[in-house]
């Protein structure tokens, strides 16, 4: 061991001792808090980040911020273009499309006023049961030395699962997916409610409620099961029932109580047997208000397809006017 000076050892025991307190002090101390994470926001709906697009690029006077209970959002007004309009028509685009979307939605909306008819075309929510993953149901690990009796135990979901399916029933339901129904549901609904205070706002004579797509399928179940009398006609263009909806579409639109036109595109053969099921079915209720309207697609020429569309709403909208 090396030699210590004398006068080294006052020094080093003197730094012992502070070493050892301050290991006490620090052993006695207490854990410094863990830091909280840092809640994040929850992320805008795409919708509202498509309405606050739209509101940068369309101009003012067309822009209504309409209110649906606690939400807020974004409808596109445009009055008719008459000194006596005939009334409004009320525009429901379908699952990905905004109120100015290219098909359909813009060119009616744009192309109404001038047969003297406002329209107001709306923003929808985000919906969630359309984008769910189906559950997986999982038939039970049997074990090698399964009685048959616990076999054949086992063996029952995926009996009840094959059963269901021959019934025409999904067995793999998403949990939560009937609140989130409602849910959906409620807020589509109340904008929908807006948007026809907003008409009556306008004087409207008659407010029309015409769907796209899926859009189609929500004002039909709207008007199923509000049945509100401020509304007198209904169109449905290439109505769409979206997926883990109920009802079908084949089931709403024939025994709506309003006069409803039924907008379809015949080239595909599933979709002109769906429409013929569905003037059947009118046709078994006495409905006389529903009325089919046939159309072609266009290839290569959007807008003379857009263009017949219009002609056919307008003619059917207005009877007087010459739609062809």
């Amino acid at each position: 061991m090396p030699f210590l000076h004398r006068s080294a050892l006052p020094a080093l025991c003197l730094s012992l001792l502070f070493t050892s307190a301050f290991s006490v002090r620090a052993a006695d101390a207490p854990a410094p808090e863990a830091e909280k994470p840092v809640e994040r926001q929850p992320l805008p709906e795409r919708s509202q980040e498509e309405a606050s697009a739209l509101e940068r690029t369309i101009p003012q006077q067309e822009q209504q911020q309409l209110q649906a209970g606690s939400d807020s959002f974004l409808a596109l007004w445009k009055p008719a273009n008459s000194a006596e309009p005939e009334g409004v028509v009320i525009i429901v685009p379908g699952a990905g499309e905004t109120a100015d979307w290219p098909q359909t939605i813009s060119p009616l909306r744009h192309k109404l006023p001038d047969a003297n008819w406002g329209s107001l075309s709306l923003s929808l929510p985000d919906v969630s049961v359309d984008t769910l993953p189906p559950r997986v149901m999982e038939a039970p690990k049997a074990t090698v030395d399964t009685s048959s009796k616990e076999a054949s135990t086992a063996d029952k979901p995926i009996e009840q699962a094959a059963s269901a399916e021959a019934e025409g029933t999904d067995p793999a339901v998403v949990p939560g997916a009937d609140e989130q129904d409602k849910t959906d549901a409620s807020r589509i609904f109340a904008r929908i409610d807006a948007a026809v205070a907003f008409a009556q706002t306008q004087s409207a004579r008659s407010v029309v409620l015409l769907g796209h797509g899926t859009g189609a399928w929500w004002a039909a179940r709207y008007l199923s099961e509000k049945q509100p009398s401020q509304v007198q006609k209904f169109v449905m263009v290439a109505a769409k029932t979206p997926a883990a909806r109920q009802p079908d579409v084949q089931q709403l639109a024939p025994g709506l109580k309003v006069p409803t036109a039924d907008v379809y595109y015949q080239d595909d053969a599933q979709t002109r047997k769906s429409a013929l099921a569905r003037a059947q079915a009118a046709k078994r209720l006495k409905n006389d208000g529903y009325k089919q309207v046939s159309l072609k697609t266009v290839p290569g020429n959007s807008a003379a397809e857009q263009e017949q569309l219009y002609r056919r709403v307008r003619g059917w909208l207005s009877p007087q006017a010459n739609a062809d």
